[in-house]
């Protein structure tokens, strides 16, 4: 039985908004990993959105942390540290944790590219920063409380905005 015009094309358009839906919504823990995804490979990724970047030079620095604590900042406290090209205004990466569960992020541009969070002569940033979650850093260093991110599976997103001093 043939349907009318209208009908036909309603019937297209619909099953073409549920391919392109079921497209968009593919579950991301079946998906691969974006390309350049940096870290030691594993089942699970975050992507980071760094937005307020300054300008397109150097790096984007990316570090991950365990759920502890005394780890977090501390001198070979990290798990991992990726690095992108940075872009002004907004900078994507993707970086590998181990397995789902909770960690925290701490972001760097690093302009000059020489692989440190360069400081001033009285120890402030020189460069932009940024943490997981956006905590206020007025007055110094975000508690760790405050930066722990939850990561519960693959192809989450989370949005960090940079400062700079």
């Amino acid at each position: 039985m043939l349907l009318p015009r209208r009908s036909r094309a309603a019937v297209i358009s619909l099953a073409a908004v549920m391919t392109t839906a079921s497209t968009a919504f593919a579950d991301p823990q079946t998906a691969a990993p974006p390309p350049g995804c940096t870290g030691p490979a594993s089942d699970t990724w975050l992507n980071v959105v760094a937005s307020g970047l300054r300008n397109g030079n150097g790096l984007l620095a990316v570090t991950l942390y365990a759920d502890n604590p005394r780890k977090f900042l501390a001198h070979h406290g990290s798990l991992y540290v990726g690095r992108v090209n940075a872009n002004a205004g907004t900078t994507h990466a993707c970086i590998f944790v181990p397995s789902p569960g909770v960690y925290a992020l701490a972001l760097y541009h690093d302009e000059n590219a020489n692989q440190k969070f360069d400081r001033t002569m009285i120890g402030m940033p020189a460069e932009g920063y940024g943490f997981s979650n956006n905590p206020p850093t007025l007055v110094g260093l975000p508690s760790f409380r405050s930066v722990r991110l939850g990561v519960s599976r693959s192809g989450l997103t989370t949005r960090i905005t940079m400062k700079y001093p």
